[in-house]
Parts: C-alpha cells; structure tokens; sequence
C-alpha cells in the first residue's frame, strides 16, 4: 500500500533527521533497509525498541563497516535499490567504502542522498553540531523567543526535522523522479542550514521590506501583537489567538465583549502591550474549556493549547484518526493522505538487526555464508 510501494531504500542508521526521512518514505510503502551498527550507539539507546516512532516500517539488518565484507554487503544492497542515504559527516561515507563514487559504480541510477547539518562544503562542514547550532546560524534562533528574554529553543522541530528530515524526502523524491526520466543517479546534499534558510524565507522578505523587526517578540508573527498570541486561563492551562485579519480580529473582539470602536486600530504597534494586558486579564476569567466553548469553531483563529498526551484525544484528531496504536504505542498516522493509494497502518520499529539473516538470504548469501559472517563479527 501507498504510493512509493515500487521503491527501495537502503538506509545508513542515524539519529535526528534521517530517520524521520527514512520513515516518510516507508510509510508510503517504500521498502527500506535500516543498516544498524552491531551494536546500537549511546544516543540509540535513549529510545529504544517500540517507543522509536521514526524507526518504524523498516527491516533491519546489523553491519560492521569496518570490515570489508560489511562494505560488501551495503554494495550489494546498493545495487538493486532506488535510494541509499547516509547521515554522516563529510567523509566519512567514503573512509568506510561506502561513499558515492562505489555506490554509483555498481548502480549508475542509484540517488545517494547525503544528510548533514553544515552541507558538504563550507568551513564548518565537518564541525559536530545539533539542530539548535543549525538553526543559531541562520537566524532562525534569534527570532523565536518573548520580547527582552534570551531565544527559545523550539524542540529539534526546525533544524532536524524540518530543515532537515523534510527537506532530505523532499530531495531524495525530486532525484528518484529525474533518475527515473534520465537513467543517471545524483547526489543529493540535504544540510538542515539550508532547510532552515528556506523554511525562514518568508520572513527574510519581511524583514528585506521593512515589515519586521530585529527585536524578538515584538512582530505580528512572534508573540508581539496581542492577537497572535497565547494566553492563560483560570484554571492554569492555555489558549491560542491567531486573529491576523481585519475580519477575525473584529469576531475576537466580540467574543471578548470588547467594541472596536472604543479602541485603538489594530496594527497600532505602541497599543499592543496595553491591548495584550486587557486580554490577559479577560483570558483569565475563565478555563481552557470554558474558552473552548465559547471559541472552538467560529471564524477568529482558536485552539486550545493542547499537552502531547491531550491531542490524540482532541474530536478533530480522532475524526480524521491523526494518531494510531502502533504495538501500544499512540502516534502520529501517516501523511499526507492519498485518494487512491493510502498508506497502510504502521508496524512497529524491528528488532535491533531482526531482519540480518532475510536480507542476506535474498543478496543470494547461503545459511553457511551468513553463519560466518557471524561468527566473525561481520553481521549480527
């Protein structure tokens, strides 16, 4: 089931962004190859087995690519597939024998998709980072926060998953397309700096014309207006206001039993502090769900502000089944959804190296073969 069912993907294990690429692709019926190292690495282990969301839908098969007969196995595999990504540092695919250049001589239509933070070239290329040093150096950083406090990290959300994780799918699908029109495999440099780039391109714009300021927290879009904002409740909880326009601003106003007339216009930048007190001590009159009742629905841009276990729950959630049980585990469905090939109910993570022995059976590996390769820590 799903649209990608014809593709196969060979997937270096990693940590961040690829897996979360690697599982988009799966989820849309692609057959991906996890390549695990023999034994799981420490940042691995912190999530571990069913609770490993990103790692579902795949089979997995453990490698030690330090040996020449690992190598061996990921070019085998590499020649028969669609895609083979790898989430290392610059180089490092290439210390290990598995680099672009032998991966696209056994396989000339093969999309090599390279996942890194810096990119491949640039003076910090081979630096070590995390999503929120990637995201430091596009700006991205700097802008999310409230007025005279220091940046707010926003969970790995814009650097790994976004900037990256999402980019990398998108890349590896646009080289797939033209391998598929012209015979010849590409490399595919996917660097969660460029991801964020894009991702804040829109207010760049913003910022070239004039409309946004340098100051955190004090923009339409950041926390500065009172109409774009979050606000507590009475009973400790939040809501959220995403009332931009002139149209949804004016139905606010009504539903906080406030006339527009009496007030100052609502793009008044001096006003907003002022307007955004006035809401905070009106939000607090009530609870979330009392807001909810009163809000939820009408045309003024309002949802509540739901805990990670509270929005499986939410009626529009379970209405378009946005979240599935996985092996007792409440996550994310696949997305997006398709009309006519949709994505099968997700299985969960495999075993650590669960499907070594299967892989290699169909590589053509005879059961002798495979039990020394075993026996000389070349698989596991």
């Amino acid at each position: 089931m799903g649209p990608l069912q014809d593709v196969t993907v060979i997937e270096l294990a990693g940590i961040g962004p690829s897996p979360l690429a690697a599982m988009m692709l799966a989820d849309m019926g692609a057959d991906v190859i996890r390549v695990e190292r023999l034994k799981p690495a420490a940042l691995d282990t912190l999530v571990e087995g069913r609770f490993a969301v990103h790692n579902r839908n795949r089979r997995s098969i453990a490698l030690n690519l330090q040996r020449p007969e690992g190598v061996e196995v990921v070019l085998r595999l590499a020649k028969t597939a669609d895609i083979l990504m790898e989430p290392f540092r610059p180089g490092v695919a290439e210390k290990l024998g598995v680099g672009p250049e032998p991966c696209l001589a056994v396989n000339p239509r093969l999309v090599y998709a390279r996942m890194t933070g810096w990119g491949q070239q640039g003076p910090l290329a081979r630096a070590v980072g995390h999503d929120i040093n990637y995201i430091a150096v596009t700006g991205a950083l700097d802008a999310i926060g409230r007025r005279g406090q220091k940046p707010v990290a926003p969970l790995n959300l814009v650097g790994d998953m976004g900037g990256g994780g999402m980019l990398m799918a998108f890349g590896m699908l646009a080289a797939l397309h033209e391998a598929r029109r012209s015979g010849q495999g590409q490399v595919v440099d996917a660097a969660m700096v460029d991801g964020t780039a894009l991702m804040l391109g829109s207010v760049s714009g913003l910022q070239a014309g004039g409309f946004w300021h340098d100051e955190r927290g004090t923009n339409f879009i950041d926390g500065g207006a009172h109409f774009y904002d979050v606000y507590r409740t009475s009973d400790g909880k939040f809501v959220s206001i995403g009332s931009l326009e002139p149209q949804f601003y004016g139905q606010l106003l009504g539903k906080l039993g406030l006339d527009a007339a009496e007030l100052p216009p609502q793009m008044d930048e001096a006003s907003w502090p002022a307007m955004a007190a006035r809401f905070e001590e009106i939000f607090l009159r009530k609870t979330r769900d009392e807001w909810c009742a009163i809000l939820e629905g009408s045309d003024l841009c309002f949802a509540p502000v739901l805990t990670m276990a509270e929005a499986p729950e939410h009626p529009h959630a379970k209405a378009r089944q946005a979240y599935v049980d996985v092996g007792g585990v409440v996550q994310p469905a696949p997305a997006p959804r398709y009309s006519r090939t949709p994505a099968a109910k997700p299985r969960p993570p495999a075993r650590h190296g669960e499907h070594t022995d299967a892989v290699l059976d169909s590589l053509g590996y005879s059961p002798d073969r495979i039990a020394s390769l075993r026996a000389a820590g070349v698989v596991a």
